[in-house]
């Protein structure tokens, strides 16, 4: 498995700092990598920078095939890693031409796919017939712009098949990277799903004012938020304080790089949620995930009030102050 080509689809920060880190493997071999901007790709190869992305960060274009054909790169990939926000899923596979039941289908989104509110492996397994077997979840704690610095990140990669949980590991080793494996795919896409919604609503306090040791006491509920929920959905052994689940959380509710608390900062400080769309560069999951979320939770009632609250400012025009103060009372 480990010989198996790769495609990586998607231009944003989240695919580039993929393709690097698969560029520096030892064994991560030639990439075919899907760009929907042609212009896009003309620059990467004269300029060898994604100048949307990470554009500081040099590519090593030697071991990339760019596309900007998606058939031609799942035509000729048997290893497909999707870095493509889970909004734009369904219309970037609508030229798709080929079957996907016999590819290897590894998820690098962290969203719910919109209309049918599904996470990634549930889509793919339900509309394209790939088996959970040939299925895996590439999860954090990890962002993009450290992985360009080539600062120390951990990855997991989740996966129900044990050799295609090593053979991506493997793919992705390199020596600013650690590589973590686990079977819980349910737990760890949901926990990478919740984590943005989490992240929006302390960004939203952190706009309105909210201080140190009440973004503590939010971080604190928002875990034992994701445990109640993927306890649920899929009730197995897992040690929620493992890294992929609270590490994750962590760093996107804290850290400066953060799309998802940027974009509830800027809610809490008074934007719309239009005007907030319109004035990043990238997308906040967060904000298609919270629906979903909020969705799904009406088969399953688990208590989730920051969840709740996040849906209530950015989908119903509540007053953030207004849900945050009821939010407080809600969080021990």
């Amino acid at each position: 498995m480990l010989n198996k080509r790769t495609g990586i689809l998607g231009g944003g920060s989240w695919a580039t700092a993929l393709v690097k880190i698969t560029g520096d493997s030892e064994i991560g071999g030639n990439i075919n990598w899907y760009i929907r901007n042609t212009d896009n790709i003309k620059h990467i190869k004269k300029r060898k920078r994604n100048k949307f992305y990470l554009s500081s960060l040099e590519l090593k274009t030697e071991k990339l095939n760019l596309c900007n054909n998606i058939n031609d790169v799942i035509e000729n990939s048997d290893i497909l890693i999707f870095a493509i926000p889970s909004a734009f899923i369904k219309d970037a596979l609508s030229e798709n031409n080929f079957s996907l039941r016999d590819k290897y289908i590894i998820s690098a989104v962290k969203g719910i796919i919109p209309d049918s509110n599904q996470i990634f492996a549930e889509y793919f397994n339900k509309k394209y017939q790939v088996p959970l077997q040939q299925i895996g979840i590439i999860a954090g704690p990890c962002h993009a712009e450290e992985i360009a610095a080539e600062r120390l990140s951990y990855l997991t990669v989740a996966s129900q098949n044990p050799e295609l949980a090593h053979a991506i590991a493997e793919k992705l080793k390199t020596p600013y990277t650690r590589l973590n494996e686990s079977d819980d795919i349910y737990g760890t896409e949901y926990a990478a799903v919740l984590k943005n919604i989490f992240a929006v609503a302390s960004g939203i306090c952190h706009g309105l004012g909210y201080g140190d040791n009440f973004q503590a006491v939010l971080v604190s509920n928002a875990i034992r938020e994701i445990k109640r929920f993927a306890d649920a959905v899929h009730p197995i052994t897992r040690d929620i304080k493992n890294s992929v689940y609270l590490g994750d959380l962590l760093v996107t509710a804290y850290s400066k790089f953060s799309r998802n608390r940027i974009f509830g900062t800027m809610i809490g400080k008074g934007y719309s949620v239009r005007t907030a769309q319109l004035e990043m560069n990238m997308i906040a999951e967060g904000y298609y995930a919270v629906n979903g979320i909020y969705e799904i939770n009406k088969k399953y009632k688990i208590n989730m009030p920051i969840t709740d609250a996040v849906y209530n400012i950015l989908y119903k025009n509540a007053s953030p102050e207004t849900e945050i103060m009821k939010l407080t009372y809600k969080l021990t």
